[in-house]
């Protein structure tokens, strides 16, 4: 992943109704959600899920097909860890980086 589709992403998960979209289309697994259960799991109007979900699509983040009458939706898990990696490949200068437990940051 570049710059230019981190943005992209980045910019399409930084609206509350599209970032609950995506997390529950991780979470649903690589079968995705149909637009209809999406839409009632957040309760938010179909019409306003589909500007919702053409905006992650766009951003390469979710991908889309037609079983029967329904749209089903799924997360891309490439595209998710292209973007974490992005975000993640220079971090602490190429050495380990394990988070701090609890009792390691109160005994400092």
């Amino acid at each position: 992943m570049d710059a230019t589709q981190t943005i992209r992403a980045l910019s399409a998960l930084a609206q509350e109704h599209r970032l609950a979209a995506f997390r529950l289309l991780v979470e649903a697994g690589p079968d995705g959600l149909a637009a209809g259960a999406l839409a009632d799991a957040l309760g938010i109007p179909a019409s306003s899920l589909s500007f919702h979900l053409a905006q992650l699509s766009n951003a390469g983040l979710v991908s889309q097909r037609r079983v029967s009458r329904s749209i089903i939706y799924a997360a891309d898990y490439a595209a998710m860890n292209g973007l974490l990696s992005y975000l993640t490949e220079n971090c602490c200068a190429g050495g380990l980086c394990a988070p701090a437990t609890t009792a390691e940051r109160i005994a400092s």
